[in-house]
């Protein structure tokens, strides 16, 4: 199933459909089980996202679990952390408590020990999703690299053949920093809502063939909810490539 398109007239617009989309997500996840399970990628992506969402005061906050689709390992406070940015982005300016934020373990990703790593975060999701069934996030919110990689899966790669681990290790990122660890297409592909974030005129060549050249089968084409939907948000510039078919408006 080809994905939903949303492009907006610049990233202002673009940062408040994002907003009013993930508000939406919320208030539906929380009637529907109580909670809100996000996982997140880096990138241009907190910025976009947190403009915003930050000052949102309908979302409950408190009923969010924040997790990661893929970490750089390195300190929290290295520059290369997925985590240090959606801290300094997002969580810092919004009340989800703390232990309801679930990092990467600092200890094994300064040690760069990516398989110790994967492991603990893989007991992370087995602990609040249950071990028995693949994790079910409500909300999944990726970039695009400009190779058309998502989280850490990487064209060509090995891990983009995983079936069976929910998180993996991955020690030759042609990106550095290239130790790492990433969630699975399966733990990906299970999600109930995917959302992918990308902005920029240097985006749109890559947008493009993504959405319209599905043939070529890069690892963002690859995330296909089994039982949810994708999306994409875009600006302008980064649809400057798309038929206007391809894609539509987003109603706040």
């Amino acid at each position: 199933m080809s994905p939903t398109v949303y492009a907006f007239d610049n990233t202002d617009a673009l940062s408040a459909g994002l907003n009013a989309f993930v508000e939406k997500v919320s208030r539906d996840a929380i009637a529907d089980h109580g909670k809100v399970s996000v996982a997140i990628s880096g990138g241009s992506l907190p910025k976009l996202l947190a403009k915003d969402l930050k000052n949102n005061k309908n979302i409950d906050f408190s009923k969010w679990h924040m997790f990661w689709a893929d970490e750089r390992c390195v300190g929290y406070d290295d520059v290369d952390s997925n985590y240090k940015e959606v801290k300094t982005q997002l969580l810092d300016a919004i009340p989800i408590p703390a232990s309801h934020i679930h990092p990467i373990q600092e200890a094994a990703a300064i040690a760069k020990n990516t398989e110790a790593a994967a492991q603990d975060y893989q007991k992370q999701l087995e602990a609040f999703f249950g071990a028995s069934s693949l994790p079910r996030f409500d909300l999944i919110l990726l970039g695009m690299g400009p190779d058309g990689h998502c989280c850490s899966l990487f064209p060509g790669h090995p891990l983009l053949q995983e079936t069976h681990r929910w998180v993996a290790p991955i020690n030759d990122s042609p990106k550095p920093p290239p130790e790492r660890i990433t969630l699975t297409f399966p733990v990906v592909n299970h999600a109930r809502l995917v959302a992918f974030v990308t902005a920029g005129e240097g985006k749109q060549d890559m947008v493009q063939k993504i959405i319209e050249q599905p043939e070529l089968n890069l690892p963002c084409q690859r995330v296909q909810p089994t039982s949810g939907s994708a999306y994409w948000f875009i600006d302008q510039a980064a649809a400057g490539q798309l038929k206007p078919s391809s894609y539509g408006r987003y109603k706040l």
